[in-house]
């Protein structure tokens, strides 16, 4: 009987899947990225504390209100000459600061757009301005290599630390809780540690090892986090800024780190399209995301409603997350009636208990049609069916799925027997395409390895053009041949490398390892069959 014929399995030649983890599951219901398009680079993001559905974003000469739902602007502070930096919210939302290529601090109302101070002070421009924990301050980070703190209510200057850095200062980041504590990060890879109460200014000095772009400290102010070059690293203020650990997941420059999940995840973007998610409790990287192009800035909306990346060609993500739309009091509601009908209560359409309900039989996916032809034993014809051009173009899985079928039943060396040279050079080429996939590697190594067996029955009947999909198919095997040779070659330098390394104690990091593309079956055992064969 049909039914009892089961189609074949194609899944198990789809690309292996990430592990499926909470935080996978999790950050899978990002939605997919609404795209916003400025004509500069996106400097700096900042979600607003009082109104989590808008944020702000700094562009060119341009400060910008953003609805996070709506997708348009709230309101435009375009009260600069030259390029803004660095707009940020205060802690309650209600004022706003950004620094100016000009070296000037601007301090706006969000409620009226009016320019409430105007700090002068720096010779360079002030790329990062951020507000003390008791709101009562402003910090302003130069290139002029110079940190000022200012005072909000009568617009002075309260303290400037001019020679803590002997390069530009673009990071820096305050104490959540201690309003006399900040950090600033140069372009010279110093880290700095300030205490607005000691007459020493800066407490103390780290090495970062490369410029610093970005800077924060987690909610508890304890640890905070520093990152430059392609490192993220992580200190420890309560032990004496000891380096707890240092995060190398990112292959360019990392430019911004955020918190997310009420501190629980931190978040980094860099240079190379990616985002990083990391568990603040392991430093372990649980989530990546992707982007069009670099990242050089970043905003996450509490609770995480949204996730907002900024990239170099000014092109704005927004990926809000997906929350259920049945509401929780519903779903509640739905339960308790679907237990009340399976323990025989009264049906709402009847007088009489209902004690068990048949549902309609649901009918699973028909068989295609070379199922059909495999379960005839029609194994030429299944095979044409799935080689059908269309079909491997498109779900080339598919063709080899039959490909694999056929093997296992020993049956694929009489489906290419006696069969025209359109079909063979068909199947070779096909072969050919998808050698190098690894999800199709070994069943097409196997498939290559039958071709050879079929053409050693009679060599001088074939014609040029078989010939020469004989001589495509050579080509392939011993480009993958060379590349899983090249692989092996490489994964032993790096082995070496790691070894001297961990020997000499440079690296406290677990070694790494290549996963090469080779297949149980040697492949150099295909490739000298066929080149001894046409020559």
């Amino acid at each position: 009987m049909q039914n009892n014929f089961l189609p074949l399995n194609t899944r198990r030649f789809q690309q292996r899947a990430q592990v499926e983890t909470p935080d996978t599951v999790y950050w899978e219901r990002l939605a997919k990225p609404e795209l916003l398009k400025e004509h500069n680079t996106i400097d700096y993001l900042d979600f607003s504390p009082s109104d989590p559905d808008n944020f702000v974003l700094t562009c060119s000469v341009r400060v910008q209100i953003f609805n996070l739902v709506t997708k348009l602007v709230v309101k435009n502070l375009s009260r600069f000459q030259k390029t803004a930096y660095g707009a940020t919210f205060r802690q309650d939302g209600r004022l706003l600061a950004a620094g100016d290529e000009e070296g000037h601090v601007k301090l706006f109302d969000t409620t009226s757009r009016n320019i409430l101070r105007l700090f002068k002070g720096h010779t360079a421009p002030v790329h990062r301005t951020f507000f003390t924990a008791d709101k009562l301050q402003l910090a302003s980070f130069g290139d002029d290599k110079a940190v000022r703190l200012w005072d909000v209510a009568n617009e002075k200057v309260v303290q400037t630390y001019e020679d803590s850095h002997t390069d530009y200062i673009r990071a820096g980041a305050m104490h959540p809780q201690a309003g006399h504590m900040f950090v600033s990060g140069g372009y010279d890879g110093k880290i700095n540690l300030y205490d607005t109460r000691a007459e020493t200014a800066v407490q103390r000095t780290l090495d970062h090892g490369a410029p610093v772009e970005s800077m924060l400290f987690l909610p508890n102010g304890s640890i905070f986090v520093s990152a430059g070059g392609s490192q993220v690293r992580v200190w420890d203020l309560i032990s004496g800024c000891r380096l707890l650990t240092m995060m190398s997941q990112h292959h360019k420059t990392v430019t911004c780190l955020r918190l997310g999940s009420d501190g629980r995840r931190l978040f980094s973007g860099g240079l190379d399209r990616h985002v990083k998610i990391y568990d603040v409790s392991t430093y372990k990287t649980v989530h990546t995301l992707t982007y069009p192009n670099a990242v050089v800035s970043m905003a996450v909306a509490s609770g995480d409603q949204a996730v907002v990346a900024g990239m170099v060609d000014g092109l704005v993500s927004i990926r809000r997350m997906i929350v259920d739309s049945k509401p929780s009091h519903l779903k509640k509601i739905s339960a308790d009636r679907g237990r009340r009908h399976g323990k025989g209560l009264m049906h709402p359409n009847n007088t009489q208990a209902v004690d068990h309900t048949i549902k309609e039989r649901v009918k699973g996916p028909g068989l295609k049609k070379f199922d059909v032809l495999l379960r005839q034993f029609c194994h030429k014809k299944a095979l044409d069916d799935a080689m059908a051009t269309q079909r491997t173009q498109k779900k080339p899985e598919l063709a080899v799925a039959v490909i694999n079928d056929l093997l296992h039943r020993k049956s694929l060396y009489k489906a290419l027997t006696d069969r025209p040279d359109e079909v063979l050079v068909q199947f070779i080429d096909f072969v050919c395409n998808h050698l190098g996939e690894a999800r199709f590697m070994r069943t097409l190594m196997m498939a290559a390895s039958t071709i050879l067996d079929v053409f050693e029955r009679q060599l001088v009947a074939y014609s040029q053009q078989l010939m020469e999909a004989l001589e495509r198919l050579s080509s392939a095997v011993q480009e993958e041949v060379k590349l899983t040779a090249e692989l092996m070659q490489l994964k032993g330098a790096m082995d070496m490398l790691i070894g001297v390394s961990m020997d000499s104690g440079e690296v406290a990091h677990k070694p790494i390892y290549v996963e090469t593309k080779a297949p149980k079956m040697q492949p150099s055992q295909a490739a000298e069959k066929y080149v001894v064969f046409v020559e």
